[in-house]
């Protein structure tokens, strides 16, 4: 099922990896919107002025969950550099009628995650 909610989340990090606008600009919607810690909602054209350049410092990703729920696909996936560095997100796209309308982005893990050696803490 090539335009179901999963398979249309995968083709949208394959064309990160591959270098691809065209495979990308193919399943972002003309109305598409994107929402990061660094991004309030910018249109498509803002989105690939600011963030398809990032294609050039990605050779992979690793899934962690890829879930869909109706239109909504949660995916957590490790992603890889060239210099071999990782790190570590969380995306909640919305997809229609094929196209991805709405992507949510959480960032800031690096791999290894640098957190504080104090271990947890339990309330």
């Amino acid at each position: 099922m090539e335009n179901d909610p999963i398979s249309v989340a995968r083709k949208s990090y394959r064309a990160y990896v591959d270098k691809d606008r065209s495979a990308i600009e193919a399943v972002i919607a003309d109305d598409f919107h994107f929402t990061s810690p660094l991004d309030n909602r910018i249109d498509r054209k803002a989105y690939f002025d600011r963030c398809w350049p990032n294609s050039g410092t990605i050779t992979g990703f690793e899934f962690i969950n890829l879930v869909a729920d109706g239109e909504r696909v949660f995916v957590t996936y490790e992603g890889r550099r060239p210099d071999g560095k990782g790190f570590r997100n969380t995306e909640v796209l919305t997809i229609r009628n094929g196209k991805i309308v709405e992507a949510e982005v959480y960032f800031g893990w690096s791999l290894p995650h640098e957190a504080s050696a104090g271990g947890s803490v339990n309330p």
